[in-house]
């Protein structure tokens, strides 16, 4: 028996699938959203979840750029 589960795709590089996996591992059971890690750079997630994940990239990018000072 087949079984399909709608998701969204991702493919990204190493470092990025590795945040989003231990972005979902530090939330709470109820809310993972990663339906399968399919390799190290393509993940299947739920698909209402895109915009938590890119504000949480988002974030993360802020925190870890260089700002010159003037």
């Amino acid at each position: 028996m087949v079984n399909a589960t709608k998701g969204l795709f991702i493919s990204c590089d190493i470092p990025m699938a590795q945040f989003i996996i231990n972005y979902n591992a530090s939330l709470p059971a109820s809310q993972k959203f990663i339906i399968q890690v399919l390799d190290s750079t393509h993940l299947l997630v739920q698909p209402h979840v895109s915009e938590m994940i890119r504000s949480a990239i988002s974030e993360f990018r802020d925190q870890n750029s260089y700002e010159k000072p003037a």
